[in-house]
C-alpha cells in the first residue's frame, strides 16, 4: 500500500484516531507516514465519496433478511456506536464504483447462534440501513444486495449463514412471507 492516491494527503496513512498496543503507539510516534486529521474529515462522505473506486470495510453483529444491519448492540448490552459506518457506507454508494463491504461471523456462542437472523429484536439500533447495504460476507461467502428485492436479500444471506442454520432460516423466511 503506497498511498499514492489518498485524497487526503498524497503518500500518507490518513486516521482520526487510534487504539491499541504499545507497538502500535511506537510505530505511529513521530512517523511521517501517519497523518491525523478529524473526525469531521476523515468521515465526511461528501468528500469521502469522490475516491476513485472507494472501498469500504466495516463490522456488524447481525443482520436481517431485509439486509438492516446492527453493529452496535450484542443481546441488551450496547458495547460499541456506529462510528463512521454510515459515513463510510453512504460515500460508497454515491460513487460511481464504490463498494461498501459489512463483514460478520455467521454464529456466536461457539456456533449455538446465528448472526443472520430473519428480523432484529425490538429496540435494536439499526447501524446499517438496509438501502445503503452492499455486500454483507461471512465466513461462508459474500451476498450482494444492493438493488435486491427482500426475497432476492432473504436468499442470499442464508446462503452464507452457517449451514447449521440454513434449514431453520429457510423456514423462517417462509412463515414471514419472504420465500
Amino acid at each position: 500500500m503506497t498511498n499514492e492516491n489518498n485524497p487526503f494527503k498524497k503518500g500518507k496513512m490518513t486516521a482520526t484516531f487510534a487504539f491499541g498496543s504499545q507497538a502500535l503507539y511506537d510505530f505511529m510516534h513521530e512517523n511521517e507516514d501517519i497523518y491525523m486529521m478529524p473526525v469531521s474529515q476523515t468521515n465526511n462522505a461528501c468528500l469521502l465519496k469522490d475516491i476513485n473506486d472507494l472501498v469500504t470495510v466495516n463490522a456488524g453483529v447481525e443482520v436481517d433478511f431485509m439486509g438492516q444491519v446492527n453493529s452496535e448492540k450484542v443481546g441488551d448490552l450496547y458495547f460499541s456506536s456506529t462510528g463512521g459506518q454510515s459515513d463510510f457506507q453512504t460515500a460508497a454508494r454515491l460513487n460511481e464504483n464504490g463498494r461498501a463491504i459489512i463483514c460478520l461471523h455467521s454464529t456466536a456462542k461457539n456456533d449455538e447462534v446465528s448472526k443472520i437472523i430473519p428480523t432484529l429484536k425490538p429496540n435494536t439500533p439499526i447501524s446499517t440501513h438496509k438501502n445503503d447495504v452492499d455486500y454483507i460476507v461471512t465466513e461462508y461467502g459474500i451476498a450482494r444486495l444492493r438493488g435486491k428485492t427482500i426475497r432476492e436479500r432473504t436468499k442470499a444471506l442464508i446462503e452464507i449463514a452457517h449451514p447449521k442454520f440454513r434449514e431453520e432460516l429457510t423456514h423462517e423466511a417462509t412463515k414471514l412471507g419472504y420465500l
